[in-house]
């Protein structure tokens, strides 16, 4: 069964949620995990393409967008569709939504920061995954 964490950024906390996710994504692909980073449009994934090449000076994190990079090469994709090609192991979830496909990953992390959308939409996916027996996990994060 797909096992649920929750980040909960706190105020107090530097960075944002995508800043976030680029920790975790970074995290999982160092433990030899393949990560899949899901937000809610073009847009946002293409800022964390970008986020993804900058947010630490002294790594490189091979990335790519899920339609436009060989998934060979690139163990952590970034997508906002239905598709999430053969990846299965770590989602990284920034959209606001339970993406449909998530119980096909052994481990989803979700990003919760202090913006009241994405604590409410927050809270109605904790709920979502709670009400479907899911084994969740929650992490206040304060650095």
């Amino acid at each position: 069964m797909t096992q649920v964490d929750f980040y909960i950024l706190s105020d107090q906390a530097p960075g944002n949620r995508h800043a976030l996710a680029c920790r975790l994504a970074n995290k999982a692909w160092r433990e030899g995990h393949r990560v899949y980073l899901h937000t809610n449009s073009a847009e946002e994934s293409q800022h964390l393409d970008k986020l993804l090449w900058t947010f630490r000076e002294d790594s490189f994190l091979p990335h790519g967008l899920l339609d436009s990079s060989d998934p060979r090469l690139n163990p952590v994709l970034i997508g906002n569709g239905e598709n999430t090609g053969e990846e299965h192991d770590v989602l990284v979830n920034l959209a606001t939504q339970v993406p449909t496909f998530f119980s096909r990953f052994q481990r989803v992390a979700e990003i919760i920061d202090h913006d009241p959308e994405i604590r409410n939409a927050g809270r109605e996916r904790f709920r979502f995954y709670r009400d479907r027996g899911y084994p969740l996990n929650t992490h206040d994060i304060k650095k």
